[in-house]
């Protein structure tokens, strides 16, 4: 291998390039070898315009038009390539490009490692992966006067469709192109998605922060009249762990809404478990009407209304509205009486706070409480999720960036986040989810009180008071170097801890204070004791967060009824089998039976037959009622929807 090619061990990709190095030369080339160009007629492009066309007009209409800053940018362009490497279209400028070069990049020109040696398209293609190539990584010494960083775009089956690449003059700086290029592949991938499916499937849009369903990072899921899932993009696959075509929306996770997800209205949000408890946000989007043209968005979640850098979905920006006063979030138990008085002394001090507890328990919330009751209430609470900006893209978001610092930077720049929350209160949720390169910028800030851009040489001065989360135990990251030490002590000057809500022993009251703030005027005003029971013997894996979904979708199925167990979503039930279970799992016990009014059936009949025989006749007597239908049979009304499907009667 020529020593001119930079592989630093340091680099992402240096083994990526190496094997496609090698691949060069079992193909014959060498680093002197002069790419040529293919010559295509008119005829010839034709059909390979006709036959990417959706794939182009995808791209070209519905996803550049959100990157501007990269088409805006001097000395860049982005190239859409086909699964066979040959260009389809370019946008931008190609200035970096010398006399006599213009060929590369003419349509149908093959960017495949056979003929071009080792370069972004194709060896994202060779390797279906993400790539950065630059300067003298490139295989033939003719392509290395530029960088390129390219990612695959797959359809609904996983299969390669084509390539996106930014390609740019080799000098210009290249850190944050590579995290532009997968959101821009995978706005291409959803929306294609998207087209294909809208009039024939549900979409469900899911992702676990209910802030973070307009993200492109979004999972994306279509599935049938049936519950059968028809179609997953890549994020939905990496979230839920597994393929999904072909199975069973409901062996794959429960809703935590009524009713099923199939019959939600248009745009219903919904709360979703797995079997191992991993729980997500989600969004439906009904089949749209068939006379739908083509160029109709059949979603709006994943459609970007603003460029990347500067969306705000990974991101809030609190005032005082929505805060709760610090000493209304405690109903006796002694451990937040402890959290509270902690932080009230420190509130007006420059002392970092480092907030641990489990998912769900609170810990934005008491943020907010925090900012309320400190002096800086009147100044910004810019709340970050560290863990759902993408890690190519996090330095540019959270410290900033020159005109100019990086392949597809905005033509204005950026002041950052950090620089948004002056003379506020900077919450960083999810801190353990920092890259170790934003983690030393971070420091860096921490000591010297000033920001420098991403491209500047010139720093600014940030009066910031730093709050941290984390559902991590952040000591043991420390062992293994994921998180450095010298942060760690720095962002942990007053450690508080959250406890889980199944330990608070103000949990009773917690109950009726959501109930009491969830429902509605003509409602009960207190909980049964019943209910009251279940849900201290409740596990409550997913928290607080989790009590006010159950407490919300029981309101909703109960109507103006008291809230009776009955009411309770099928998850919260199997929850409370599993713990019951001998073995740790769900076990075969059932709701118990209500005493209600007597219906015409025979309830110690347990077979599936005349079990829905049963159901069938308790629903037609109480003329359609599925809370009167879910009491008499001691069953929640998800069952209740699911069995009438079966017998198609819903």
């Amino acid at each position: 291998m020529s020593s001119q090619v930079n592989l630093s061990k340091s680099d992402d990709f240096a083994d990526a390039i190496a094997a496609s190095w090698a691949r060069c030369q079992q193909f014959g080339l060498s680093p002197a070898t002069k790419p040529q160009a293919e010559t295509f007629d008119e005829q010839d492009l034709a059909a390979l315009r006709n036959s990417n066309a959706i794939l182009l007009t995808t791209t070209e209409n519905e996803v550049l038009p959100y990157y501007d800053n990269i088409l805006s940018n001097s000395r860049s362009m982005i190239v859409l390539a086909d699964n066979g490497g040959r260009v389809l279209k370019y946008w931008g400028d190609k200035r970096f490009i010398q006399a006599g070069r213009e060929s590369l990049f003419i349509e149908g020109r093959s960017w495949l490692e056979q003929t071009s040696g080792t370069n972004a398209i194709g060896t994202a293609i060779a390797t279906g992966q993400a790539v950065q190539v630059q300067r003298n990584q490139h295989y033939l010494k003719a392509n290395r006067f530029m960088a390129g960083s390219a990612a695959p775009i797959l359809d609904a089956e996983q299969r390669l469709i084509g390539v996106l690449n930014v390609s740019s003059d080799a000098y210009l700086p290249q850190a944050h192109t590579l995290g532009m290029v997968k959101l821009m592949s995978l706005a291409v991938e959803n929306r294609l998605m998207m087209r294909s499916y809208k009039t024939t499937c549900f979409l469900l849009t899911l992702n676990t922060h209910a802030d973070n369903l307009d993200s492109e990072w979004s999972g994306l899921i279509a599935f049938d009249e049936s519950g059968c899932i028809r179609a997953a993009n890549r994020r939905a696959l990496q979230l839920l762990g597994h393929d999904l075509v072909g199975q069973r929306l409901a062996d794959v996770f429960s809703a935590g809404e009524q009713p099923p997800v199939s019959d939600m209205e248009d745009g219903s949000h919904v709360q979703l478990a797995t079997a191992q408890q991993r729980r997500f946000h989600g969004l439906i989007k009904r089949p749209a009407p068939k006379q739908a043209t083509l160029d109709t968005p059949a979603i709006t979640t994943l459609s970007p209304s603003t460029p990347p850098t500067t969306r705000d979905a990974p991101y809030h920006r609190h005032g005082q509205q929505g805060a709760v006063p610090l000493k209304h979030i405690e109903f006796g138990d002694p451990q937040i009486k402890r959290c509270i008085r902690q932080a009230s002394r420190v509130a007006d001090k420059d002392i970092p706070i480092l907030i641990h507890g489990e998912t769900g328990v609170g810990k934005e919330v008491f943020v907010k409480a925090l900012h309320g009751a400190s002096a800086r209430h009147n100044q910004p609470l810019v709340a970050v999720n560290c863990a759902a900006i993408p890690s190519e893209l996090i330095e540019s978001e959270l410290f900033g960036y020159e005109k100019g610092a990086f392949t597809g930077a905005s033509t204005r720049g950026a002041i950052g986040l950090i620089r948004k929350a002056h003379q506020g209160i900077l919450f960083l949720d999810e801190i353990g989810e920092m890259p170790p390169r934003a983690q030393a910028r971070l420091l860096r800030v921490l000591q010297e009180r000033e920001v420098t851009p991403l491209g500047s040489t010139e720093s600014y001065p940030v009066d910031i008071r730093l709050v941290s989360a984390t559902n991590q135990h952040l000591e043991e990251h420390l062992e293994s170097g994921l998180f450095r030490r010298d942060l760690f002590y720095r962002i942990s000057g007053l450690n508080i801890e959250l406890p889980p809500l199944r330990k608070r022993a103000d949990k009773r009251e917690i109950f009726r204070q959501v109930h009491r703030q969830h429902r509605e005027p003509e409602q009960a005003p207190d909980l049964p004791d019943a209910v009251l029971d279940l849900f201290e013997k409740h596990p409550w894996p997913g928290n607080i967060r989790q009590l006010i979904n159950v407490m919300k979708v029981a309101l909703a199925m109960a109507d103006n009824d008291p809230l009776e167990m009955w009411h309770l979503p099928d998850d919260f039930i199997r929850d409370l089998q599993a713990m019951s279970s001998p073995s740790g799992t769900a076990g075969d016990a059932q709701i118990p039976e209500p005493q209600t009014e007597n219906a015409p059936v025979n309830t110690s009949d347990h077979s599936k037959d005349n079990g829905l025989d049963r159901l069938l006749e308790t629903y037609n007597h109480y003329r359609g009622n599925i809370s009167r239908t879910a009491r008499q049979l001691g069953y929640s009304r998800n069952t209740i929807y699911k069995h009438l499907r079966e017998l198609g009667v819903r």
